[in-house]
């Protein structure tokens, strides 16, 4: 009951155009409800990026506990925002991976849209930059690219801020949350940027198809072990940065079955997941940099990343869990290592 009155709170609050005047933000925004089938709404909206100044770079079906829902995640970028950031950190450009879900939800299994929202990711990765508010502006104009996008598709139009919730400042300041804080081990975005591998900078290609070569050597498992991964994507985001997207049948298990326990008051018989409509923090990422004279291969701290996205799931949620997050970073690191 809590979220769901948070929610229609919210809702009241960004009614469109939405104006982000309230002191929280969602993470996420629930931008569509649908008039028509998961499979109708997929084709409309991959119809509306031909017609998108959007880029389209990958999408996944995402593997739901027992087929209960559907959900599909498109990645994307915004060549408009992409220059509006040219200049910045090179650190921040998981900034620029914009995430769109399409997922089933309720007893009637209706489909909505959501997005990760980009406002929120900008007051986390632009904090520090000296034009902080010149890049919020950046982040509002890719979120309305999105709106209008998805605009396109039959059903009711939204701008409904998804918990977890948080203000401006605890964004900018993005350490985890609450007691949790101590298990990312209150670190910043950038200091979650842990490191996988050195090259020096000229060594920045072989590094990129070294990685990639890795990754596409081990094969995913089944849910029960987090071993192998899939890659989604690879976007060169620009000449010093290169993104790939990750997934695995594992981290989509825990990812929906961990945010729906908690969720007594939003979930049924017919609606068991209601924990797929925070999809769209998939993939999980890592990032190729130049970096001063060295070539980096990064990931963030999984605990600081589950908690940036499922911290509505609750502290006993993570206690429960606590191994989740080193499991999946281990995993991600010993596959690009080629370690066993």
């Amino acid at each position: 009951m809590r979220k769901l009155v948070a929610t229609i709170a919210v809702a009241a609050l960004f009614l469109a155009p939405p104006s982000f005047s309230a002191d929280t933000f969602g993470i996420f925004e629930t931008v569509l409800e649908s008039s028509l089938s998961f499979s109708e709404t997929t084709a409309a909206v991959e119809a509306a990026f031909e017609e998108s100044d959007l880029v389209l770079h990958g999408s996944h079906d995402v593997r739901v506990p027992d087929d209960k829902h559907q959900a599909r995640v498109y990645v994307l970028t915004s060549p408009a925002y992409a220059t509006a950031a040219a200049e910045e950190s090179v650190r921040t450009v998981s900034a620029q991976v914009l995430r769109v879900a399409v997922y089933t939800q309720g007893d009637e299994q209706k489909t909505y849209v959501n997005m990760t929202n980009p406002l929120a990711h900008a007051m986390v990765f632009y904090a520090n930059s000296s034009n902080y508010d010149g890049m919020l502006d950046a982040a509002r104009s890719a979120a309305d690219e999105i709106r209008d996008l998805v605009a396109r598709v039959p059903g009711e139009a939204l701008s409904v801020q998804q918990e977890p919730m948080r203000t401006e400042k605890h964004y900018r300041k993005y350490k985890g949350d609450g007691p949790a804080r101590m298990m990312a081990k209150f670190r910043t975005y950038r200091k979650s940027q842990l490191v996988i591998e050195k090259a020096p900078v000229d060594d920045f290609d072989a590094t990129l198809e070294g990685v990639t070569a890795a990754l596409a050597a081990r094969a995913a498992s089944d849910a029960s072990e987090c071993t192998g991964w899939e890659t989604i994507t690879r976007i060169k985001l620009r000449d010093d940065a290169v993104y790939i997207g990750l997934t695995n049948p594992f981290i989509e298990d825990k990812m929906v079955r961990i945010n729906s326990r908690f969720r007594g008051d939003s979930k049924s018989e017919l609606s068991p997941y209601p924990g797929v409509d925070h999809m769209a923090a998939l993939p999980t990422g890592v990032l190729i940099v130049k970096d001063g004279d060295e070539t980096l291969v990064l990931q963030y701290g999984q605990m600081w990343r589950m908690q940036l996205y499922f911290w509505d799931s609750g502290y006993r949620a993570f206690t429960a869990n606590v191994g989740v997050p080193s499991a999946i970073a281990n995993s991600i690191r010993d596959t690009i290592r080629g370690e066993s």
